[in-house]
């Protein structure tokens, strides 16, 4: 699965009823608690990094990516942007980038 595949599930399930859709049910909280709820699964994800459990990162990590989306979503920021926004900090190294943003 690509995250492009997992974008229009999530899309799709947005459509969805609250009653039938975790990520209905999460969307129609607020683009405040889909922030919330990114933030709880990144700390869990970290939780298990520094704990050395690959099994329980890798499950971790994909709940990241899940809620990620599900958050781009309810900002309505498209994936793409944020491929774009990567593509384009690769065209220098990682220091010269960061050096370059404003503080």
């Amino acid at each position: 699965m690509t995250l492009e595949e997992l974008e229009r599930i999530v899309a799709s399930r947005a459509q969805a009823s609250p009653d039938d859709s975790w990520t209905a049910k999460l969307l129609a909280t607020g683009p405040e608690k889909t922030a919330e709820k990114f933030g709880e699964e990144a700390i869990e994800a970290v939780i298990e990094a520094v704990k050395g459990d690959s099994a329980r990162l890798t499950s971790e990590a994909a709940d990241v990516l899940f809620h990620l989306l599900v958050m781009l979503h309810a900002r309505g920021v498209p994936l793409s942007d944020v491929m774009e926004e990567l593509a384009r900090r690769q065209s220098r190294s990682g220091l010269q980038e960061k050096a370059s943003r404003p503080t």
